[in-house]
């Protein structure tokens, strides 16, 4: 087996759980085949390259197999490979988000008490 439906692809590298989510996201143009938007039933073979835009930044990966079934994880890994550019580009996300200061950080007292809520209401004039 040389080549295999995309959507069918993805379901069995892991990346959506079920087919028809495969499909779906497909069919809304969130996953690209070699730059380009395609449907789901278009066959892939090894050297192709997906761009998955399931998180930001989107993920590049090159098909290195296939297989129709879907099977444990470290064996859905050996199907693909991610490109250098996108793993950087992860990283440095994670590193950002890493780094990012926490929101709820800017409150310092933390939620208002019933107290504080009836002076707040007072200068509202409520």
């Amino acid at each position: 087996m040389d080549k295999l439906r995309l959507d069918k692809w993805l379901w069995a590298a892991r990346f959506y759980k079920t087919r028809s989510l495969a499909s779906d996201e497909i069919s809304k143009g969130r996953v690209l085949l070699n730059h380009q938007t395609t449907k789901p039933a278009r066959e892939v073979g090894p050297g192709d390259l997906i761009t998955l835009r399931k998180e930001t930044p989107p993920m590049q990966v090159r098909i290195v197999a296939i297989s129709g079934a879907r099977g444990p994880a470290p064996v859905a890994r050996r199907l693909y490979q991610e490109t250098e550019e996108s793993s950087t580009a992860r990283a440095q996300a994670a590193e950002q988000r890493r780094l990012a200061p926490e929101p709820a950080m800017d409150y310092d007292a933390g939620r208002p008490t019933k107290r504080d809520r009836r002076q707040m209401e007072l200068l509202r004039g409520k």
